[in-house]
């Protein structure tokens, strides 16, 4: 019964990663550069705020789905909440990529949250009131960039843990 509950949880956790690492590659090869085009220019702002305001709610369930199956996941291999503070977790090549993936992650949600929560409405905010503002063009960058990041370092976290899976190189 156990082993079954920890598949159905590797199964979610994969499914949760490819639902947000898709979302965020459609967002930024698809929804981005066709909402550049001319034709699109005069609607382009509301519906990447409606596109990402959507995708805002899938991400963090994404994350919550991702953070339970993670630490099921680990009490399954004999992990405890022990293990954190007493480094067990972090010596040796596998927990060091492990450590690795969690740290990354610690970041990738604390960027999330500054481009969701803070940048992203700010912008918005300042973008219905004075569209033309250099102040909306500086907002708008940082949170394209910070969207660029949390995707390299999603690509990463997946390359961490295909490796924990897999093999360490």
């Amino acid at each position: 019964m156990m082993h079954a509950l920890y598949l159905l949880s590797v199964w979610l956790h994969i499914l949760a990663a490819v639902t947000w690492l898709g979302g965020m590659i459609f967002l930024v090869l698809v929804v981005a550069p066709v909402l550049r085009q001319t034709e699109y220019r005069h609607v382009a702002g509301k519906m990447l705020h409606q596109a990402g305001v959507r995708f805002r709610w899938v991400g963090w369930i994404c994350f919550g789905i991702l953070i339970l199956t993670g630490t099921f996941n680990l009490v399954y291999r004999g992990f405890t909440w022990e293990d954190f503070w007493n480094w067990r977790l972090w010596v040796g090549p596998w927990r060091h990529t492990l450590a690795t993936k969690l740290l990354l992650v610690a970041f990738i949600l604390l960027l999330s949250a500054l481009h969701d929560f803070l940048i992203g409405p700010q912008a918005t905010r300042l973008w219905q009131q004075h569209p033309d503002a250099p102040e909306v063009k500086r907002l708008r960058r940082q949170a394209a960039w910070i969207g660029r990041v949390n995707l390299l370092l999603a690509l990463a976290v997946v390359a961490l843990g295909v490796m924990l899976v897999r093999g360490i190189p």
